[in-house]
């Protein structure tokens, strides 16, 4: 399956892109499952999802758990939270 990942804000900055188109293994089909295959690439993606608490993620634009499934040419975006003032 091919998704495109978005990253925002402090983990684009951590793994130097703001997105990337990638082909995933078959037993990826979740984003939890995604998370973890980002961390299990290693540097510089380990870091940017280890050092960061609570990274929120969205599927074709709509908040989404660790268990919302991807379907082929999703559109994932992880971001920190942010906070305002």
């Amino acid at each position: 399956m091919r998704v495109t990942v978005l990253y925002f804000a402090r983990l684009r900055e951590a793994v130097g892109r703001d997105r990337e188109t990638l082909e995933l293994p078959p037993k990826v089909v979740t984003v939890g499952a995604l998370r973890q295959w980002l961390i299990d690439r290693g540097s510089p993606w380990t870091e940017a999802f280890t050092g960061i608490q609570r990274i929120r993620a969205a599927v074709a634009q709509d908040m989404a758990g660790e268990e919302t499934l991807l379907t082929e040419g999703a559109e994932v975006a992880f971001f920190p939270p942010v906070t305002g003032g």
